[in-house]
């Protein structure tokens, strides 16, 4: 069985004093550099995909390829739901294999936000499907996802007691100050709110939003209880700036294998970094 439920992977984390970076893929290349990173690191991990993800290439395509890359190096992985909040949908996708699902619902009034959790949790649990869910609203945008300033709402330390208490769920994701996308202004990362919440919760913590953080920010929330780290824009950027630079340079390209090379080679080294500074390297 290469992929996996993300659970004793967050558990394991939570005890030893590390975190489980979650990089968000698109496509076959994406794919590779992730797997072919961690396993060369022998670092657990999270490939995550927003639905727009999934829709783009294909939820049987992504399960395929990363069950092929994660038997062909020997490394068992989660694939991971990430940002959905259709409970349909997200049924239909455990049915495909799939074991690391988030459901966000933190857009809903609190007591419908517990409810449909609640229905997620119940029915992923059937299926031996850990289940993350946010509890407060991040700022920027994920995926089409998009929530403006006014909208964001730090997570409440004794709401997340109550919120986990009667969900079930297997792991909590935070608003403590970071946000999609990349930062126009050092963020202030609210350590307090977040040490708060630790005591409150004893299932492992979800850091959102880590594009950009500093390595001490990332260090320092890891060391609080945060037990999963999100990259998404980061990856994004290395991989299309180094094409970008690729096809500018080298006007007559036209073979994939080629001009995806140093696009891979740019995230490779993204990946390498948040893998260092969530310090799990041998920790698989």
């Amino acid at each position: 069985m290469f992929i996996i439920s993300s659970k004793m992977m967050l558990k394991k984390a939570q005890q030893e004093g590390y975190a489980v970076p979650a990089f968000n893929i698109h496509n076959l290349e994406t794919l590779q550099v992730v797997v072919e990173t961690a396993a060369e690191l022998r670092s657990p991990l999270i490939v995550s995909g927003t639905p727009g993800t999934f829709s783009y290439a294909g939820i049987d395509n992504i399960v395929a390829i990363a069950g092929v890359l994660a038997k062909n190096w020997n490394h068992p992985l989660a694939v991971h739901l990430d940002h959905h909040e259709n409970a349909t949908d997200i049924e239909e996708k455990v049915a495909t294999g799939i074991r690391s699902v988030m459901i966000d619902a933190s857009h809903l009034p609190f007591a419908d936000n517990i409810a449909l959790v609640k229905q997620v949790t119940d029915y992923c649990h059937r299926y031996d499907a850990s289940v993350e869910a946010e509890l407060g609203r991040l700022g920027g945008q994920e995926d089409d996802l998009i929530v403006d300033g006014k909208d964001v709402l730090y997570t409440h330390p004794e709401q997340a007691r109550e919120f986990v208490s009667k969900t079930g769920i297997d792991s909590l994701a935070v608003a403590i100050g970071t946000a999609h996308g990349l930062y126009t202004a050092a963020p202030k990362l609210d350590f307090e709110r977040l040490e708060e919440i630790r005591q409150c919760v004893d299932v492992p913590l979800v850091l959102h939003g880590a594009s950009g953080l500093p390595t001490q920010d990332i260090k320092r929330a890891i060391s609080l209880g945060i037990c999963k780290v999100n990259v998404a824009t980061e990856l994004k950027i290395a991989f299309s700036e180094a094409l970008k630079d690729y096809l500018n340079n080298h006007r007559d390209a036209s073979d994939p294998r080629h001009y995806m090379v140093p696009a891979k080679a740019a995230m490779k080294e993204v990946v390498r970094k948040v893998i260092v500074d969530c310090g799990c390297e041998g920790k698989i």
